[in-house]
This record gives structure tokens, sequence and C-alpha cells, in this order.
């Protein structure tokens, strides 16, 4: 059975409150579903935990999320009573994403060591466990490769139940089989791929498939497509009915229901998110 189509929007600059509060509820009246914030540090970015916060506080239905927390940055103890603690004062419409970090230079301006890409996804693998734990344990002692537990309590407790539904970001074998196994919805940096399917087992009929759609114009929308601050996207233009029958195909070849935009597309695509949403 599929998923219907549901549309987040990338976002994560604000001059003001003011300004912050109007696009996340901009966001929510054009029927999107989610707002996400990446979670850098050498961009000029907002803080993701704070800005999330407030949006979820200036809008009613709107799901607010992470795409994605760099595992590394943070301790999963406090990446996750930092995720229970905005899950549970938005009344469950929080969504934590996870990687194991864009690139190094990040780590590099705060003196960080950026390891290996195994090293980091065993990181990531173990921070998904405890995090899990922490939502639904009382009291959790863990003990692996990289981190060690000693009767810490899972408090507070998430609104959603058993947890809030966890995003995993990745393109190569090893984070696509992690999010396969651990996640409820996996943002492919590529095609669905067969180490999806073989890891996944049973569970992969319950997965949300996501995938960015940075590049689309919608080319009769009554908005322009607005730049991207700070980097270049090559554009695909579709009038709304080929995006839409194109979108469609998409799902029912790869199953991607759960699209991305940036912020300077929500206008333009505007059309295609009344077309599909909940479709």
């Amino acid at each position: 059975m599929q998923r219907p189509f549901r549309f987040g929007v990338v976002t994560a600059y604000a001059t003001s409150r003011t300004a912050w509060v109007t696009t996340a509820r901009r966001v929510e009246e054009l029927g999107y579903s989610t707002l996400l914030m990446p979670d850098r540090t050498n961009a000029g970015v907002l803080a993701p935990f704070s800005a999330l916060a407030v949006a979820a506080g200036a809008t009613t239905k709107l799901r607010v999320g992470s795409y994605v927390f760099a595992n590394d940055l943070r301790h999963p103890v406090i990446l996750a009573r930092e995720a229970a603690t905005l899950d549970l004062l938005s009344d469950g419409r929080f969504e934590p994403g996870l990687g194991s970090g864009v690139g190094p230079s990040d780590f590099q301006q705060m003196g960080i060591p950026f390891a290996d890409a195994g090293t980091r996804v065993g990181h990531l693998t173990e921070a998904v466990q405890i995090i899990k734990q922490l939502f639904t344990e009382e009291t959790v002692n863990y003990a692996g490769k990289y981190y060690t537990l000693t009767d810490m309590k899972g408090y507070p407790r998430p609104a959603q139940k058993p947890y809030p539904p966890i995003l995993i970001a990745g393109a190569g074998e090893r984070m696509l089989k992690l999010a396969a196994r651990e996640a409820n919805i996996i943002a492919i940096g590529s095609k669905i791929s067969a180490w999806i399917t073989e890891a996944a087992g049973e569970r992969f009929a319950d997965l949300e498939l996501s995938q960015t759609i940075f590049d689309l114009e919608i080319t009769d929308s009554a908005s322009a497509l607005a730049p991207q601050r700070g980097w270049q996207i090559p554009k695909r233009p579709f009038t709304t009915e080929q995006a839409v029958e194109h979108l469609l195909e998409e799902r029912n070849r790869y199953g991607f229901s759960y699209l991305q935009v940036y912020e300077g597309q929500m206008e333009n695509f505007a059309p295609v998110v009344a077309g599909l949403a909940g479709r």
C-alpha cells in the first residue's frame, strides 16, 4: 500500500522573530507538513532546537524536524533529552532527523576531530540505540564500543509513542542499511537500492521514503522561484500537471512519498502541494 504524499520545507535563516514566525505560518498555510532545519555551524544558520520550538509554538498543526542533526556534535543523552522535550512541548509534532555529518568543515572550525566514515556510522548506530532506549525506558544502562551509560534516567518522555518518528539520512551502503534497520523515515541521497530492502526485511513496508527535490521549478505557478542563499541549484522546469505526473511516477517506481523543497521554492511549488498532499 502506497503512503500518501506529504511535503516539507527546508529553511534556516531569519533576521528576527517576526520573520521566522511569518515563515513558519506561511509553510503551514500553504499545506506543507513539516518545517525542517539543517544542523550546521559554519553557514550562519539559526540554531535548530530553539528555532524549531518557536516555529511549533507559532503554528497549530505544522510538524517540525531536523534535517539532520550531525550526531558527533552532541552526546546522544543530550540529544535525546532535547528531542523529547521539544516533542513533549510541541504536543507531539517533532521529527528528529539524524546523520553522520555532512563534511569536515564544521568540525574543523571548532577543532573537533572528524572521524572516518566507518567510525562515524558506528557512533550513529550506537547513538540511535541509546536514544530509542531513553525515549522508552525508565533507566538505561548501555555498554558499547563508543558510548557507556550507567543508570541514566529516560526523562522527559516524548509525547509520541513509542517515540517520535526518526529520520536517518544517507547515501552510502552502511548508512542506508542502518536507516533500513533503525529509522522510521529514510532520506535517500540516491535512488532506492537493494541495500535498503535487504536490510529492512519485513519492516520495509512500514518505512517512509524521503527525498529532496530542490531542482524542480513550476513554470505555470503564480510565484517565481526565489534564489537559495549560498549555493546554486540547477533547475528542471515542469508545469504543475507535469510535476504531479512525474512525482506520482517516482512514487510508483521507487516509493518516495515524503518530499522536501527549500524555502525559496515553497511559494512556486505550492500548486503541486495542493494537488498531491494527502493523495
